[in-house]
């Protein structure tokens, strides 16, 4: 298992491009086993998330080839076979349930092991399975499988309202209607781009989707779907993560390059209310830094709101502000791990129920950290940054999973991050 030693403190200068989004990448790959032909992926990070989908969709006779150089991936259907996505794939990652959806839209019948995941939040399938069910798939559970399946080639359809609104959810029931459904209605849906983009892709393929970027779709059945080339979005997340970095140092100048800023939502709108020198031209978004940036309390929302899969980067970045301030997340309320880790190097944050505050500004010293999660872990890296001396961050496995090349990124604009085994 290796770990992160950090040194610092280290303002970030220079250029960091941004990666493809894993969030965006794994619907577009169960969408492609919809297709009679190959699909051509563009943009896909080099993640272990995508390595761990690949095996499983390799599982159903699948021909996978990740040009890894290219972050290209083709993905060639042709012979799909075999209806199973066995527990020892799926229990590694929660976006492994989106093989329902796909293998039902293209067998109409699918046997998945239930997910696993991050250590945190009751996530549970329950809504993908209900909507499935108002959809007409029959489904019944097995040992720790839901099996799946339609009774002859369609089902009707109908109308299903996700409450709460499901980016999972959404992703798994449009996949899975696209070719069974005669007219099935999602209310309440996800808008996030990655719903937008799995979409936008379905279409190319000849899929028939009404509503796209609402809250309502509504899906008429396809006969045919063919392969597509397709390119993936830029991680909005990764952007989020690195422009809250550089804003935690006051000499920080940072440029991102490959960005979709129109993918950020209202983050760039908070950000703002920092102080920070934020400018966006194009693709390209620069973060010039002070050392008097204000405190902004937040609440994570559903996109387009601020996310919660950057709460735990804001409240370290809080950690460097002077005066108080609050994160609450409406999303998850128990996605605090980060919190006594933080604290170990010095912070003052303190969790009651779904928000934490912090006190700032406090002086951050090396330590040794444990983290708990991909978010989590990527907060106590950012705190490392910061810090005066030399921090650990075991257990960095969690980052693999969602963060490209990070220590190269970051060091190459600055940091001081070597990668190590724990023994």
């Amino acid at each position: 298992m290796d770990k992160f030693v950090i040194k610092g403190p280290t303002p970030l200068k220079g250029k960091i491009a941004v990666s493809g989004s894993k969030n965006a990448a794994l619907p577009l790959m169960a969408a492609s086993l919809l297709a009679d032909g190959p699909s051509t992926l563009h943009l896909i990070p080099k993640l272990r998330d995508i390595y761990t989908f690949n095996n499983v969709i390799r599982v159903t006779g699948t021909k996978v080839n990740f040009l890894e150089e290219e972050n290209k991936l083709v993905i060639d259907p042709t012979h799909l076979s075999h209806v199973e996505a066995p527990y020892d794939l799926v229990r590694k990652m929660r976006a492994s349930f989106y093989m329902l959806g796909a293998l039902l839209g293209r067998m109409g019948k699918a046997r998945v092991s239930l997910p696993g995941g991050c250590a945190w939040g009751p996530r549970p399938v329950d809504l993908h399975l209900k909507g499935m069910e108002a959809m007409g798939i029959n489904i019944d559970l097995e040992e720790g499988y839901v099996v799946a399946s339609i009774d002859g080639d369609e089902v009707e359809g109908g109308e299903y309202t996700l409450d709460p609104s499901s980016v999972g959810a959404t992703i798994n029931l449009v996949i899975a209607a696209a070719k069974r459904a005669r007219k099935f209605t999602i209310k309440n849906a996800a808008k996030e781009p990655d719903v937008v983009l799995l979409c936008n892709m379905l279409v190319k393929m000849g899929a028939n989707i009404d509503g796209i970027g609402t809250n309502t779709l509504t899906i008429r059945k396809a006969d045919n779907l063919k392969g597509v080339e397709m390119s993936n979005d830029p991680d909005r997340i990764e952007t989020g993560t690195y422009m809250i970095a550089a804003a935690m140092h006051p000499e920080s100048d940072l440029t991102l390059t490959g960005c979709k800023p129109e993918d950020l939502g209202t983050f760039p709108k908070h950000f703002k209310k920092l102080g920070v020198d934020l400018s966006i031209d194009g693709s390209t978004i620069r973060i010039k830094s002070n050392d008097n940036i204000k405190p902004v309390s937040v609440e994570t929302e559903v996109y387009p709101g601020f996310p919660t899969d950057l709460q735990a980067q804001w409240a370290t970045l809080m950690t460097q502000v002077n005066g108080k301030s609050k994160v609450t997340d409406t999303i998850y309320f128990d996605r605090f791990s980060y919190v006594p880790e933080l604290n170990r190097l010095g912070a003052n944050l303190d969790v009651e129920k779904n928000s934490v505050s912090i006190e700032g500004k406090t002086e951050l010293s090396g330590a040794s950290v444990m983290s708990t999660d991909l978010r989590a872990s990527v907060s106590l890296v950012m705190a490392g940054m910061v810090a005066e001396g030399t921090t650990e961050v075991l257990r960095i496995y969690h980052l693999d999973r969602g963060y490209e090349n990070l220590e190269k990124k970051l060091n190459a604009a600055g940091a001081s991050i070597k990668r190590m085994s724990e023994e």
